[in-house]
């Protein structure tokens, strides 16, 4: 088969087979992006050995068989269990986050407490910033900031008691 009809034979296949075997591979992985990027593997490889395919089975379980082998070989890949980790230790650690911090934290990108925050003085505002929105270490703010870690901690209290009554306000006035 030449070039042309390999390209050829491969977009049919893809027209007709493409959101079955998207379909397909979101049952196994449940993440759409996931998915669409394994049914591309698939296509590739069916690509790579439509010379060799030889009709004993339907082309379409021919494709379903590589999708589903892509799927399970993704599903035992270190790069999806450290997803699985990371997404793990993310719903953990934003769980056990105290209520204010939480507050600030799942409200950031909301323009009202985006004002709040800025309403701080500048000091506590870089130092919630750096915490909250970056992740940062106090010893980590306090090296970029070049001030001593106990002075970061302060600023960080301080700010988290101005706050406190401030995002208490806005929730109850419905900002």
């Amino acid at each position: 088969m030449d070039r042309e009809e390999k390209d050829y034979v491969l977009e049919k296949i893809m027209i007709e087979y493409g959101n079955e075997l998207v379909r397909l591979a979101f049952s196994y992985v449940k993440d759409a992006e996931c998915a669409k990027d394994l049914v591309q593997n698939t296509f590739i490889k069916c690509y790579k050995h439509l010379d060799s395919y030889r009709y004993e089975a339907q082309i379409k379980t021919w494709l379903y068989r590589i999708t589903i082998n892509e799927c399970k070989d993704y599903l035992k890949s270190w790069n999806y269990k450290m997803v699985k980790v990371k997404s793990f230790v993310n719903e953990t650690a934003k769980s056990i986050l105290p209520s204010t911090e939480k507050t600030v934290i799942d409200k950031y990108n909301n323009d009202e407490i985006k004002d709040i925050i800025f309403s701080l003085p500048k000091v506590y505002q870089e130092v919630v910033y750096l915490y909250y929105y970056d992740s940062l270490k106090t010893e980590e703010i306090a090296e970029i900031l070049n001030m001593p870690v106990n002075t970061v901690k302060t600023r960080l209290r301080r700010a988290k008691q101005r706050l406190e009554p401030m995002l208490k306000e806005a929730e109850y006035s419905g900002r």
